[in-house]
This record gives C-alpha cells, sequence and structure tokens, in this order.
C-alpha cells in the first residue's frame, strides 16, 4: 500500500490543524499544552512546594488544543476538591500516554479504548472510573465520507485515501482494519493512500474539506462536535456505525496510593451530584461516572487478537 509522501502529508495537516485553530482565538491555552519531556506548569495555581501534585494526562482524541480545553475543567474541579495542585501532560500519541502510565510518570489519565487494551498488564494501571453517556458506558465508530461522495459502506472506499487516527486508537484504527478483513479485503492494500491524523476532529476537517476520502472516527467526538459546533461536521456524512465497544476509561497507574485512587474515583463519581461538576460533564456529553469493569473490553481485545494472528508481524 502506497503511503501519501512526507510533504503532501505535512501540508494537508497543517491545513487541517490551522483551520480548526482558526474556530477559537484563544492562542494562550495552544502555548500552555505540554508536548515536551518535561511536565507543564498548568496546576501551579497554588504553592507547588507541596509534597504531592497530581500528575494527569489526557490521550489526545481530539486536536490538542481541543483536547486541553474540553478536559482542563474538569481536571482543575478535581484538583480543588482534593485541595491538591495539578500537572497536565498531554503527548501527541496514545502510545506515549501508555508508556507515561506504565513507568509511572503520570497519576491519571483520560484514555482511549484501544490505548486501554494494550496497556501492559503488569504496569499495575488499572480502571480507576468511566464515564456515562446518554445513559450507556459504550460507543460506536463511524465511517465518515465528504457529503458528496457516492460510497455507502467500507466496500466503497476501495482504492480511495482514507485517514487513521493513532496505531493504538480503537473507533481511528483496529476498528477499520477488523471491518475490511470482515467483507474479505487486506488492510494493507485496500485504500489508495492513508494517514495518521492524531486527531479525531482533525480526520473530521480533513474529510470535510474533501481532502481525504474516508475516515473512521469516535463517535463520541462526532456526537459532541454536532451538539455544540454543527459547523466542524458541516460536508460529512456517517455511512456505516460499528458495534458497541467499551467506553474510554480514566485509568490510575501504579504510582497513586490506593487512598489517592479512592479519592479521585469519589470526585469523579460525584461530580453529577454537584452544580458546577455536573455542568462541567455535561458539557462532555458525560452524564456521571461510574465504576468500570475490565471485562468491557474484551470485545476489542479479540478484534486485536485476530488481526495479530491474520497479519503477524
Amino acid at each position: 500500500m502506497q503511503t501519501l509522501n512526507f510533504m503532501r502529508y505535512l501540508i494537508i495537516v497543517l491545513i487541517a490543524i490551522l483551520t480548526i485553530a482558526g474556530c477559537r482565538q484563544d492562542t494562550q491555552r495552544v502555548r500552555q499544552v505540554d508536548f515536551s519531556e518535561r511536565a507543564s506548569d498548568l496546576g501551579a495555581r497554588r504553592d507547588l512546594s507541596v509534597e504531592k501534585t497530581l500528575k494527569v494526562a489526557v490521550s489526545a482524541m481530539s486536536s490538542p488544543r481541543e483536547t486541553f480545553s474540553y478536559y482542563e475543567d474538569i481536571i482543575r474541579f478535581i484538583s480543588e476538591k482534593l485541595d491538591m495542585p495539578y500537572e497536565f501532560h498531554q503527548r501527541r500519541t496514545y502510545d506515549e500516554v501508555n508508556n507515561m502510565l506504565e513507568t509511572g510518570q503520570l497519576d491519571f489519565a483520560f484514555i482511549c479504548t484501544g490505548a486501554y487494551v494494550e496497556l501492559n498488564p503488569d504496569s499495575g494501571v488499572q480502571l480507576l472510573s468511566i464515564p456515562v453517556t446518554r445513559g450507556k458506558t459504550v460507543y460506536q465508530a463511524y465511517l465518515i465520507v465528504p457529503e458528496g461522495s457516492s460510497a455507502e459502506g467500507f466496500a466503497d472506499l476501495k482504492g480511495l485515501s482514507f485517514a487513521y487516527t493513532d496505531l493504538l486508537s480503537n473507533t481511528g484504527y483496529l476498528y477499520t482494519k477488523y471491518r475490511l478483513t470482515e467483507i474479505g479485503e487486506d488492510p494493507n492494500t485496500f485504500f489508495s493512500s492513508t494517514v495518521f491524523t492524531n486527531a479525531h476532529d482533525v480526520s473530521i476537517q480533513m474529510v470535510a474539506k474533501g481532502l481525504i476520502d474516508g475516515a473512521s472516527i469516535h463517535g463520541m467526538v462526532f456526537d459532541y462536535l454536532r451538539a455544540n459546533e454543527p459547523e466542524r461536521v458541516r460536508g460529512v456524512r456517517i455511512i456505516e456505525i460499528s458495534e458497541d465497544y467499551g467506553i474510554p476509561p480514566v485509568v490510575a497507574s501504579s504510582r497513586m496510593s490506593d487512598d489517592l485512587k479512592a479519592k479521585v474515583r469519589t470526585v469523579l463519581q460525584n461530580m453529577h451530584l454537584d452544580g458546577q461538576g455536573i455542568k462541567l460533564i455535561n458539557n462532555l456529553l458525560i452524564d456521571e461516572f461510574t465504576d468500570g469493569d475490565d471485562a468491557d473490553y474484551d470485545g476489542v481485545r479479540e478484534m486485536r487478537s485476530a488481526l495479530e494472528d491474520k497479519f503477524p508481524e
């Protein structure tokens, strides 16, 4: 399978990101997001000389600017309830956030489903809580194409260009590869070209602008944009919706004590009972947080295992 050459890829992604950035003029937040090897000091709003600082990350399911904007208020809410300063970390790929969790560089993180099932089971990373959205603890992948496309399903995208999100993304990568094998196609040769965008909202914008012929994206991200910023999904049509998968969880690393895990879990799961907290989570279409069950992610593990058997490295 041919891939887009580097310059074309760079130009496409820059166009998409600049378009998204143009929707909001708050450039201060863009400068604050941490992509470096050091921690940002976003949580340094109180005395950082205290012994414990919450170290938190969010896998960039949306572009860096959007991810920071969406989750900053929730993380600040937890920080204030526990009277602990925080450091907000962000990395470009899911694998980088996973590595920080596994090596104890973070306390907890909001990660995607695909990244969760890829975590080393011996690392001590545990489910901390999961969101409930519209009464459900599951989510779906949406296959999208430009509004004017004649495609009606995956089979119609053969020989066309496609946007993946991240190698560890369930909805933005794993699902696509598995779905293609279901219809008897080889995901390594099916598309004429592919590109990784590292963010579901960037994939949506690329499809909307006709820069790419199709993408599989996180349904919750699409639903959020459709509800709150509908102009950003104009020109896009959903042609296929996946089965249900375990929802992206909040996880805790072995760095956290049992006491701190319990405190953070309690704050998360009581947000819907707090006047300010309910507004913050409702902004993300979350009803509340609740306990998760690792078995809910077995379906994704089975997909991954089937692909590894069919396409061994």
